[in-house]
């Protein structure tokens, strides 16, 4: 019972901090939220920093866990093809999970603030995501799928426009199946480019 507490602590918070930032969020809000009383949080949080620090340490856990990292890649492409649906597997996770949603918002927003939010949204938006990839992409070399080009180029090349249209799904979700569009015509167009003949 404890740890459903503390879930839906961390799942409520993730809401308000998303919505209002550290700064706008206050502890007697998300007690109410919950129906709790705010003596009742510090029964399973010491203060709001604490909250932001656990949702902030699960919330990229559950990242990893569900898109991947360095030490927790996908499974290693076979064929040009199966990068297309990784890819796009990837994305649709990442553009219609509402946690991630909410996640992305808050490091969008929050990034400015807090040294900690800064270092992560530079993973998620940029480095992890292109280091990622590197690894999938070497082995996609070494199997003779991809050109033998630098792999860390390539991964800056695949992953940089896609993160940027993710964005723009963020802002535009009325226009999500377009813009899913143009990133399937880029993916493509970055396999018939760099696959080997």
């Amino acid at each position: 019972m404890e740890n459903s507490t503390k879930n839906r602590i961390l799942d409520e918070a993730l809401i308000l901090f998303a919505e209002h930032g550290y700064k706008g969020t206050n502890l007697r809000d998300l007690a109410a939220q919950l129906g709790l009383s705010k003596s009742a949080l510090y029964k399973h949080y010491t203060s709001k920093e604490d909250i932001w620090n656990c949702l902030l340490d699960r919330m990229e856990a559950y990242y990893a866990q569900r898109f991947g990292s360095e030490s927790n890649l996908p499974p290693q492409p076979k064929s040009c093809d199966e990068l297309f649906s990784l890819t796009m597997q990837m994305l649709r996770f990442t553009v219609n999970d509402p946690k991630i949603i909410l996640t992305r918002k808050l490091l969008l927003t929050e990034q400015f603030h807090d040294e900690r939010v800064k270092k992560l949204a530079t993973k998620h938006f940029l480095e992890g995501t292109q280091r990622l990839f590197a690894k999938i992409f070497e082995g996609m070399i070494s199997d003779g799928l991809l050109k033998k080009e630098n792999p860390e180029m390539l991964s800056f090349i695949y992953t940089t426009p896609v993160t940027s249209l993710v964005h723009l799904c963020d802002r535009e979700p009325e226009n999500q199946a377009q813009i899913f569009g143009r990133i399937e015509h880029f993916v493509k167009h970055f396999i018939s480019t760099y696959a080997e003949k």
